[in-house]
């Protein structure tokens, strides 16, 4: 394997079938920051044109992964996975889309740990979040 894991990220997102199913677009990424995108459809509401907090969860764990794979390490194995992940919710998001900002914020051998900020196009704070990732 010759890939990084920044490649191997870059072309997860657009192909895992949950994250298009969400409309998740992966917006930047650079060293240890990504930054991902989800138009609101009124498909992801819970009621009216509240986002559902699944899919406020699931944006913030694919932006904290994206941060984690982010480096330009070629890693042995494409496995890993969410250890632990937790979301506060701030604010409900009505019928706008939403910004996920992750940052990798410490980097071991096999673990990665994320802080991640939800917001609206207007920086309004949905939802502040942490994640732990391992690296398979």
């Amino acid at each position: 394997m010759t890939q990084t894991r920044r490649e191997i990220i870059q072309a997860f997102v657009p192909a895992s079938p949950l994250v298009a199913h969400l409309g998740i677009e992966l917006a930047e990424i650079e060293l240890d920051r990504a930054v991902l995108r989800m138009p609101f459809r009124p498909e992801l509401a819970t009621m009216g044109d509240v986002v559902h907090g699944g899919a406020i969860a699931s944006l913030l764990d694919t932006a904290s992964m994206a941060a984690a794979w982010s480096d330009d390490t070629v890693p042995e194995a494409t496995a890993g996975g969410t250890v632990s992940m937790n979301v506060d919710y701030v604010s409900a998001a009505r019928g706008v889309d939403l910004v996920a900002t992750a940052v990798a914020v410490r980097r071991g051998r096999s673990l990665c740990f994320c802080e991640v900020t939800v917001a609206d196009a207007g920086g309004a704070v949905i939802a502040k979040g942490l994640a732990v990732h391992r690296f398979g």
